[in-house]
């Protein structure tokens, strides 16, 4: 009998102080785009890989309001074959979810066999948002850290790969896209109230980021931070830790052809594989 594997937390968990914002940025349009280019193609093999082997994979999105979640989720998938993942925007419980434990509506969501499933937002809300604006007693989400690493853990021995990824922005960037958000059209739906009103909260927040960081990341499931004040740079370590962290000890090397279905090839249309 396998048994199941103990949770370790790393020695030296990551902070919010440790991301250098502006330490490091993409200025040139032409290095970006190229760099994208070959991180989305190198993503799109791992995925192929994931479906031939029948492997999942987890990848959770947390971060700042207007860090860039959604720029990133875009780009990492614009690429893929939409039939290999799901995104699952997380908001407000539905009236079904309300009432009941809240790891619920996550477990529904696990992905299936030969397929990824990406979090924008997660079950990280019980330590963060739920913490803060006291949705639950301190007892519930002080609690929850065990839980939710219990919950990875479970995940992770039943070879379920999980990415964490924590985009930070500063306060002044945040005002400067919430800015650029309310004076475009297109973008003005973005900005809610919401958003505003947590700023007042800014401190609250990262000590509660900050406590997420340390009670879970773990060996198993790591954390990982982005410096996200600089658009091009933040996607661009998004994509590319994806593709470490789903790629370590998996082979992506195309699988073999069927070698019946090469003589059918030959046979019923007269094509060869050609050297």
């Amino acid at each position: 009998m396998q048994k199941p594997s103990k949770i370790v937390i790393e020695k030296k968990p990551p902070q919010l102080s440790d991301v250098d914002l502006d330490g490091s940025y993409i200025t040139d349009r032409d290095s970006y785009e190229s760099k994208l280019k070959k991180l989305q193609k190198r993503i799109l093999a791992i995925q192929q890989a994931y479906h031939h082997q029948g492997r999942r994979a987890i990848i959770v999105f947390e971060g700042w309001d207007a860090s860039g979640k959604g720029g990133a989720i875009r780009r990492l998938t614009e690429r893929l074959d939409p039939r290999g993942f799901k995104v699952h925007p997380i908001g407000v419980p539905t009236s079904n979810e309300q009432g009941r434990h809240y790891l619920y509506r996550f477990q529904t969501r696990l992905p299936k066999p030969k397929s990824w499933a990406i979090f924008d937002r997660s079950w990280y809300g019980r330590v963060l948002v739920e913490r803060i604006e006291e949705l639950c007693p301190e007892h519930a989400w002080q609690r929850a850290y065990h839980e939710i690493n219990e919950f990875e853990r479970m995940l992770s021995d039943d070879d379920v790969r999980i990415v964490k990824l924590f985009l930070h922005i500063d306060p002044d960037e945040q005002l400067h896209r919430f800015d650029e958000r309310l004076n475009n059209p297109y973008k003005r739906w973005k900005l809610t109230e919401e958003d505003i009103r947590n700023r007042d909260k800014w401190d609250q927040y990262t000590e509660a980021i900050n406590d997420m960081l340390t009670y879970t990341s773990t060996q198993a499931s790591p954390w990982h931070l982005i410096a996200g004040n600089h658009k091009w740079f933040a996607r661009i370590q998004v994509l590319k830790t994806i593709a470490d962290q789903l790629s370590e000890g998996i082979d992506i090397t195309p699988p073999e052809l069927d070698p019946k279905m090469i003589k059918a090839a030959e046979k019923k249309l007269g094509l060869t594989i050609k050297e």
